[in-house]
Parts: C-alpha cells; sequence; structure tokens
C-alpha cells in the first residue's frame, strides 16, 4: 500500500488510522459525498460503487461490477440517499464475505476456485450434496431397450417420432 493510504488496486477509497474510507466527489462540483468508514476495503469499495452508480450511471468506473445487479441504487443523487444506499452496499459485502468464510469451512473447501481465488461451492448452491457424484452416475445408466407398445415388436424409429435414444 502507497504512503497516501489509497488502495493499489480498490478505487474511491483510502486507509485511515487503520480503517477503510470512502468519499466521492459529486459530477461538476468540487464538494464531495462522505460515504462512511469501514472495517474492510471491500466494504468501502462497495460503498463507493453504489454512489458512482448513483452519480455517473452506466459511465461509473466500479470496483466490483459483478455485483451490479444486486446494490440497490437510489432514484435521485441526493447525499442522504446515497449514503444509505453506500452503508446497504457495504453490508451486503460483508455478509457475503462471512458466508463465503463459513462455506469454505463448512465444506472443508470443496468446490472450483477461480482464477482470481474465487470460491464457488456448487452443492452448496444448488443445495444438493453430492451433486458432481450423482451427475457422473447419471451417465453410466445405459438407453433402454426399444419396444413397442405391445412389447411384440421393436420401436420403428423412422415413423418421425423423436426420442431421446435415436440421436
Amino acid at each position: 500500500m502507497s504512503t497516501s493510504g489509497k488502495h493499489p488496486s480498490l478505487h474511491g477509497i483510502r486507509s485511515r488510522n487503520g480503517k477503510w474510507v470512502a468519499e466521492i466527489r459529486e459530477p461538476r462540483k468540487s464538494s464531495r459525498i462522505w460515504l462512511g468508514t469501514y472495517p474492510t476495503p471491500e466494504m468501502a469499495a462497495a460503498a463507493y460503487d453504489v454512489a458512482a452508480l448513483a452519480l455517473r450511471g452506466c459511465d461509473a468506473s466500479l470496483n466490483f461490477p459483478e455485483f451490479i445487479g444486486s446494490y440497490r441504487v437510489p432514484e435521485f443523487p441526493e447525499p442522504t440517499l446515497i449514503r444509505n444506499a453506500a452503508g446497504e452496499a457495504a453490508d451486503m459485502i460483508k455478509l457475503c464475505m462471512e458466508r463465503e468464510d463459513g462455506q469454505q469451512a463448512d465444506h472443508g473447501g470443496n468446490g472450483v476456485v477461480l482464477g482470481n481465488d474465487e470460491f464457488i461451492d456448487e452443492e452448496a448452491i444448488f443445495d444438493m450434496p453430492n451433486l458432481l457424484v450423482n451427475m457422473a452416475e447419471g451417465m453410466m445408466v445405459s438407453p433402454p431397450r426399444p419396444t413397442s407398445i405391445d412389447d411384440r415388436s421393436p420401436v420403428d424409429y423412422s415413423s418421425g417420432c423423436d426420442n431421446l435414444w435415436s440421436y
């Protein structure tokens, strides 16, 4: 981290006395909107993201663009509304971080680690323990024997009827 307190990769935040603060400059003004003080840089960055969306819309440069659909962005760019929405976004990020930490501890680290060290546990997402094992077993099932309705003659696949096993 640089001596200025700015985060090396997250923008709109800086470190002050061991905590992370977020603020944003209002467009075409010299004044800033104070977004709050947070214990983690991710929480402060999420607060900044909501404020940037409220003030700049689609032109906003975001720290976490993957959460854009999860943020509650105020309809009017009023400082009080922006501060409230920023706090909600920070709380959401905090819950996500706690949930990820808990899932990794609960599931012993089983899941997928993406290139940016993001952990995804498919079994927890779909609430289906042994999802991958069951899917692998399903691939080993043989197709059913083709039989007709009266079970005396084989099915005619040329009848134009689509059958899953005829492909």
